[in-house]
């Protein structure tokens, strides 16, 4: 006979463990399974090792999503505080980095076994490497699953799907929670990395070449966002908080402004300088790294380079302060799904309900996590939406 659960879980991450909590101690038979052989690798790696767990400021504006307004239901629901408390709870030491951004002062393998111990805590079983082979309806009925797997097989009423997205193939990730949805012909918004570096065209970064490892205070905007933040130049282009923010709204062949004096009247202060002797990139490392302003002159204006800027018309100093403060990069790409911290896009929120988080049109099937159209900010908000949209399912499943 197969094993028969109520609620089986693909996907041992951060929002199937929490659905898995909330549905057991609802009284609920789980069963948690994943393909993986070691636990929840993606908080393992999170936050530099020390898991960014959530967001003190956490909100809808801090989301990307075809519906922007699907998640309010399940943040409402599930709010930083309560994350807060369960970390509180286990006695978790932790601090606020910056903008909101909580970390646990010691490892995020404090989150992962805080999570291990509500499961078991929940009477959650568990089926660690599991591979699942096929799933279906249990004898072509309305209600009800069937899942072959490497293990042998199950049944269940409700079937949640947690399987994240495409970022990080390297620890494990996969399609396999898009194949779930497309077998049950629910839709998929289109899928691209995001939260990644950007990269250069080979010709782009013959000027550059020098500058990797610089980093500055920025603001960079795209497509109506506008991040400020740390950039960082690297050996294939850009990086640092304020390009990963920004990746999510880039689309190929448009530029990213860039602001490299945010908190600088560049036209005052040059006009301040306008009878200096001094070429113009000696006088921008009062406020630029020296190669990055060398770099930057040569790129932007190459034939005033070598040019004292005592010899600069007022409406050249004005056209040179435009540029520093809206700097157009048009990258040649991103790094991939290999360096991304998410994946843009997923199940169509307009097939699931925001209550519960389950397919309209399939009965039974939920989805939570990364693998829905809702991806956050970098910061903790990924995090959030994970404990925020397992526990709504959680209490329906």
């Amino acid at each position: 006979m197969p094993l028969k659960k109520d609620v089986v879980v693909i996907g041992a991450g951060a929002a199937g463990m929490m659905c898995a909590i909330e549905a057991g101690k609802r009284g609920r038979s789980v069963l948690l399974l994943d393909h993986a052989s070691k636990l929840a690798e993606k908080i393992r790696i999170s936050g530099g090792g020390r898991c960014n767990f959530t967001n003190r400021h956490t909100g809808p504006d801090n989301f990307l999503s075809h519906n922007p307004n699907f998640c309010r239901s399940a943040l409402a629901r599930f709010t930083p505080q309560d994350f807060v408390a369960l970390v509180e709870k286990h006695h978790i030491p932790y601090h606020e980095k910056k903008l909101g951004q909580l970390f646990c002062d010691g490892s995020s393998q404090q989150i992962i076994d805080l999570l291990r111990h509500e499961c078991d805590a929940a009477g959650v079983a568990w089926q660690m490497p599991c591979r699942v082979n096929n799933v279906s309806r249990v004898n072509g009925a309305s209600a009800g699953f069937m899942l072959e797997t490497d293990r042998g097989t199950l049944t269940s009423d409700t079937l949640v799907i947690a399987t994240g997205g495409l970022s990080i193939p390297q620890i494990g990730a996969s399609a396999y929670g898009y194949r779930i949805a497309e077998q049950f012909n629910i839709t998929i918004t289109p899928l691209r990395p995001a939260l990644v570096p950007l990269i250069f065209a080979p010709e782009q970064l013959d000027g550059f070449s020098t500058l990797p490892g610089i980093a500055v205070d920025a603001a960079v905007s795209c497509n109506g966002a506008r991040f400020r933040d740390g950039l960082l130049i690297t050996h294939r282009g850009l990086s640092g908080p304020a390009i990963l923010q920004i990746s999510s709204y880039w689309q190929p062949g448009t530029p990213i402004h860039i602001d490299l004096l945010p908190d600088l009247d560049v036209t005052s202060w040059l006009f301040d300088q306008k009878h200096s002797s001094a070429l113009l990139s000696n006088l921008l490392t009062q406020h630029l790294p020296r190669r990055l302003a060398e770099a930057w002159v040569k790129a932007t204006i190459p034939e005033q380079a070598e040019v004292p800027v005592n010899r600069y018309g007022n409406k050249a100093l004005k056209q040179i302060a435009a540029q520093l403060h809206d700097w157009q990069v048009i990258p040649d790409g991103t790094a991939g799904y290999k360096k991304a911290e998410v994946t843009l896009g997923g199940v169509d929120t307009r097939e699931l309900s925001s209550k519960t988080m389950e397919a309209k049109k399939v009965p039974g099937l939920y989805f939570v996590g990364e693998v829905v159209d809702v991806t956050g900010h970098l910061g903790g908000f990924n995090f959030q939406w994970a404990w925020a949209s397992g526990y709504a399912a959680g209490q329906f499943v």
